[in-house]
């Protein structure tokens, strides 16, 4: 499944939310490419969207979820990447 959460990290004046599939990184990527993401757009274990992307995915049957609970269901498939910068939005430091 393809899950969005809510759009409210602020960069360049814009407000950014996070992209992710809960079954596979082929399924985001197919689903990415489908909105005119490119690849290189990859972050890991998502793809940031900004508020109006983020309503074209919805559109497209993404499916709105809380922050936290994207995290716990990206961390249960098993896709979860640690942030590069020792962080999980889920849980604050690691």
């Amino acid at each position: 499944m393809i899950l969005v959460d809510d759009a409210v990290w602020p960069w360049r004046d814009l407000r950014w939310a996070h992209l992710v599939s809960d079954v596979s990184y082929d399924e985001l990527h197919a689903f990415a490419a489908g909105l005119g993401i490119p690849r290189r757009a990859f972050q890991g274990d998502h793809y940031d969207v900004h508020t109006e992307l983020r309503a074209r995915a919805i559109a497209a049957g993404a499916v709105p979820i809380g922050t936290k609970e994207l995290v716990t269901r990206l961390r249960a498939a098993g896709l979860r990447k640690r942030h590069r910068y020792g962080y999980d939005a889920g849980r604050g430091a690691v």
